[in-house]
């Protein structure tokens, strides 16, 4: 049975040094929680040279845990062998880590893995990806596939999962919180003047405190150019805007023709009015967008 290991904590200056790095690995594997690339610098991005040459630009790379990164500026060129004519290959740019064991030597490389030649269709080696938090000693990580064909590099895929920051996720969350938060308005919600516009087409929603209104409506009732007519929208209180707010209104005929700007307000009251130019216009589209109590 063993003990709890302190790793943040200190220890008498005279005992001996018993932080390894598999303890930091694995409380950056319980944060990070899977192999990648950190999304900071070029993060590892490639760039085919010569059929011989893939260039890895500089970012952090995470095996297990494990830490190691191309500095900024800098990166690393990976050698391919030779393609053949007539002949495929896939070969895989990994990161491997290997070591001895708890406290031992560890290495970290970045290399090529060559696939078999064959002239149908290739296959990837196989990777070696042994757990290193239950004391695996070698895993190797996929960066890139590099697809050769012939004598010719034709592709090169990537195959490593960008880990996002912190900042990333929260924006991410947020997102994630306002699709969830997402009400759709139907034109009732939002008060049209019921019996004298009729809704066409719909797409008005309310995310937080903010409703956006995108809507065709029309009327079969007689227009009289240059009239105000108000009410076309009694909003109810809770989707009313905070303040007097401006609409965008274009009206057309019936063929969806002679279109003109309307002038329109989305007033504190709940009132929306609109002034349509023409008589002919009896089609209005309606788009806005407001912060409601």
């Amino acid at each position: 049975m063993g003990e709890l290991k302190g790793i943040t904590i200190n220890t008498n200056p005279a005992a001996e040094a018993h932080i390894y790095a598999e303890d930091d690995a694995a409380i950056y594997q319980s944060i990070v929680g899977s192999d990648g690339v950190m999304m900071i610098g070029q993060q590892c991005e490639s760039q085919v040279i010569s059929n011989n040459k893939v260039r890895v630009k500089d970012g952090v790379i995470v095996v297990g845990g494990h830490f190691a990164r191309i500095p900024y500026g800098d990166y690393i060129d990976c050698e391919i062998v030779n393609g053949q004519s007539g002949r495929n290959r896939n070969d895989i740019i990994i990161a491997k880590f290997i070591t001895t064991g708890t406290g031992g030597i560890d290495t970290y490389t970045l290399e090529v893995k060559q696939g078999a030649s064959t002239t149908g269709s290739a296959t990837d080696p196989t990777l070696t990806q042994n757990n290193l938090y239950e004391s695996g000693k070698i895993r190797e990580m996929p960066l890139y596939r590099v697809v050769i064909k012939g004598l010719s590099i034709t592709k090169v895929e990537k195959m490593f999962e960008s880990v996002p920051t912190i900042p990333m996720l929260n924006t991410y969350l947020l997102q994630l919180q306002a699709h969830h938060d997402k009400k759709t308005l139907t034109p009732t919600d939002l008060g049209v003047r019921a019996g004298v516009w009729k809704a066409v087409a719909s797409n008005s929603y309310k995310i937080g405190k903010t409703v956006h209104l995108n809507i065709e409506i029309y009327t079969t009732a007689t227009i009289v150019a240059n009239n105000v007519y108000d009410n076309v929208f009694s909003i109810p209180p809770q989707y009313r805007p905070l303040n007097d707010t401006v609409v965008n209104v274009v009206a057309s005929d019936g063929t969806y023709k002679n279109p003109v700007a309307c002038t329109s307000l989305a007033k504190e009251n709940g009132n929306l009015f609109v002034c349509i130019p023409k008589a002919t216009n009896n089609y209005l589209f309606i788009d806005a967008e407001w912060e409601c109590a």
